[in-house]
């Protein structure tokens, strides 16, 4: 059987490199996607250190078109093909954020990264993930998207309320659900949420490590073909919406 490949985005650092090593130790063939050339090299460089050489720097930045296009020609002279999209690469957009007073500068640089850059790469690389017998997409989501925990008083994070980032992942979910409503099946596309991880995103602030909030986005990478689609999960099972 032929090398599996996988695309991650903002995969450079932190759940993103996790979930890079955790591929290449399943024997997957992964493009680690990193908007910064240095970053990137470093970060992979890390990885063969560690045994782990089937890894490929991928330059890329979901809000540049252009930067997408060559992405997908580079995969598609390495590999031909892309089995698996892991869509991580997104931004907190800096913190408070209070509904009264957000400016809208705010909004378009979150969602740039966090809704549109998801829908770009998508449609960018669709080419190459038709050409896979099993494709998948991993959209990597929040828990704070979830409008139901939002509403409800006893969550944890209840009073964790922002105005653009939680929002940003309410919006990625509902375009998940187009997403795999329309592909029906031929590509299996879920929206998984790591948990409050320990990484730079949230000033290493999460209780969770890195490996246990990789786990559950490696584990919709690796579905086979009866796998689920449309699915909104965390570790512990279906996130509520």
């Amino acid at each position: 059987m032929e090398k599996q490949t996988v695309l991650i985005t903002g995969a450079n650092k932190g759940i993103g490199f996790e979930c890079a090593r955790q591929l290449l130790n399943a024997g997957y063939h992964v493009f680690l996607g990193s908007r910064d050339e240095q970053r990137g090299a470093k970060a992979v460089e890390q990885l063969k250190q560690e045994g782990l050489t089937n890894v490929e720097l991928v330059l890329l930045s979901v809000t540049d078109e252009e930067s997408v296009q060559k992405a997908y020609e580079q995969i598609l002279a390495s590999a031909g093909s892309l089995d698996v999209l892991i869509n991580n690469a997104g931004i907190p957009g800096g913190f408070p954020q209070q509904a009264s007073n957000t400016p809208d500068s705010t909004f378009r640089e979150v969602f740039e990264v966090n809704l549109f850059g998801v829908a770009r790469v998508v449609r960018i690389l669709m080419p190459l993930l038709s050409k896979s017998s099993n494709p998948r997409i991993v959209n990597v989501t929040s828990d704070l998207g979830s409008l139901t925990l939002h509403n409800d008083p006893t969550w944890e994070h209840y009073q964790a309320k922002t105005s653009v980032y939680g929002p940003s992942k309410s919006a990625l979910n509902a375009y998940t659900v187009a997403l795999a409503h329309e592909l029906n099946g031929k590509v299996k596309v879920n929206m998984i949420n790591p948990g409050y991880t320990n990484t730079e995103f949230n000033n290493n602030q999460g209780p969770k490590s890195v490996e246990d909030g990789a786990k559950p986005i490696v584990e919709y990478a690796m579905i086979g073909p009866d796998g689920p689609t449309g699915k909104y999960m965390s570790d512990y099972g279906q996130s509520p919406w």
